[in-house]
């Protein structure tokens, strides 16, 4: 069975073509810097938004159609299954990404939910070995269910955190099974809603022991992928654990897991966080922790996540920017976990917004790219912190001076900045770019 028989494989028509169906910027055989673009961009698709997103919302009925409409239970998990393959084929994408209930429905017991998995596990490797579609990384789902409500390893409920960890079990050995090359903890509900309830140290002491507990299975099991961790500020808690990189960051070093696991950044977190994407990823790569990135973008207008496929050229540009910086992104990848607008129900809506991503993302790379070849910020930056290169400022990056040597030096010299930033230029610089690269 086709189940996207209206479209044929995508391919790069360059950007003059005017098929919608076509890409216009990405090229995954073009070379960037040494790799080709499907190298350095290493784009995954979301089974969640891609395959299972209903189009309900609170206030409208699921509205979404889809070839696999009518299954239920293990027949809709296998036809979507057969149908992913076929989207990850046409598109042309190597990796994908999935929570353990994506791909299978859960049962009355953990054993019946994971014989479930069991099941379209065998389908999926099946699928892997003919088709070479990769796992970027797979996670677990511990935020849907009802048993969730108050959190997973934060629950007050000693039951609840046990049963976190045998689906966290089952779902590491389902990693190490198809091969992910990254695996990923997001706190859905790690995180609280009123402090007036709340045990705040002994609910992050108990979500440190299962990311502790998950590092010693891998070894048991000889899971080699790298663990990632996906900043949030909020939704669905008021308050996650896992605000933002920063925050994140201090978590793993407090409690001595800064060594195995980075980061796994996403746009629209980032927005909800008061940040800027490039921020977050500017200090998970200072800190030598950007692992991976979910490619989304949000609404600056709307204040919750709306997980929109990434169109903002700045913001694609100025993330491969980083990305390049950090040397790209190693196991990790560009996942689009994003989801067509509630009025784009088509099938043929699920391909027209992954290119308009893809090639977002792949003109981004090619700006970037240029960018850091000519050395437009880096000569700007080393221009302006100069003064830390010789004499007495460098004696402060060297450790040499004290607050004694440096009053010293400055207590009879009238000290001013009157140094312009040139940020006006800096910005009309990377307009240009943007412009005027091939």
């Amino acid at each position: 069975m086709a189940y996207f028989p209206e479209v044929s494989k995508i391919r790069y028509e360059g950007n003059k073509s005017t098929n919608a169906l076509a890409f216009k910027y990405y090229n995954p055989e073009e070379i960037v810097l040494g790799k080709t673009m499907a190298e350095q961009l290493r784009f995954a698709v979301s089974y969640w938004h891609t395959f299972t997103l209903p189009g309900s919302d609170p206030f409208g009925l699921a509205n979404m159609i889809r070839p696999w409409d009518g299954y239920t239970g293990l027949d809709l998990a296998k036809k979507r299954v057969e149908a992913a393959f076929e989207f990850f084929d046409k598109l042309g994408v190597q990796y994908f990404c999935f929570h353990d209930r994506d791909i299978a429905p859960e049962a009355d017991t953990l054993r019946e939910t994971n014989r479930n998995l069991d099941v379209i596990v065998s389908m999926i490797k099946d699928y892997m070995k003919t088709s070479g579609v990769k796992v970027l990384w797979n996670t677990q789902n511990m935020f849907s269910n009802p048993r969730f409500a108050h959190g997973a390893a934060t629950s007050p409920d000693a039951d609840v955190f046990a049963f976190s960890a045998a689906q966290v079990k089952k779902s590491l050995e389902i990693a190490l099974e198809v091969g992910s090359e990254s695996y990923v903890f997001w706190g859905g509900r790690e995180g609280y809603e009123t402090l007036l309830n709340t045990d705040m140290k002994l609910e992050l002491d108990n979500q440190a022991r299962l990311l502790h507990m998950a590092c010693d299975y891998a070894d048991e099991i000889g899971f080699k992928g790298q663990f990632l961790i996906e900043p949030k500020p909020k939704e669905p808690t008021k308050h996650q654990y896992d605000f933002d990189a920063a925050t994140t960051i201090s978590f793993l070093q407090t409690y001595g897991l800064a060594d195995r696991f980075k980061l796994n950044i996403e746009a629209n977190h980032a927005t909800l966080a008061g940040h800027t994407f490039q921020h977050e990823l500017r200090v998970s790569r200072i800190h030598g922790m950007l692992g991976s990135v979910d490619a989304n973008q949000g609404d600056p207008l709307l204040g919750w996540d709306t997980d929109e496929f990434p169109t903002n050229l700045y913001d694609t540009t100025l993330a491969m920017y980083e990305i390049l910086l950090n040397g790209g992104l190693h196991s990790g990848g560009l996942n689009f976990d994003a989801k067509v607008r509630r009025a784009s129900m088509t099938p043929e809506d699920l391909f027209y917004s992954h290119i308009v991503g893809m090639d977002s993302f792949a003109r981004g790379l090619k700006v970037a790219a240029k960018l850091l070849e000519d050395r437009v910020f880096e000569d700007a930056i080393a221009e302006r912190y100069q003064s830390y290169t010789t004499g007495i400022g460098k004696d402060i990056v060297d450790g040499k001076a004290t607050l004694a040597s440096l009053e010293e030096y400055v207590i009879d010299k009238p000290v001013s900045m009157a140094k312009s930033g040139r940020q006006e230029v800096l910005l009309a610089k990377l307009n240009q770019y943007l412009l005027e690269v091939e």
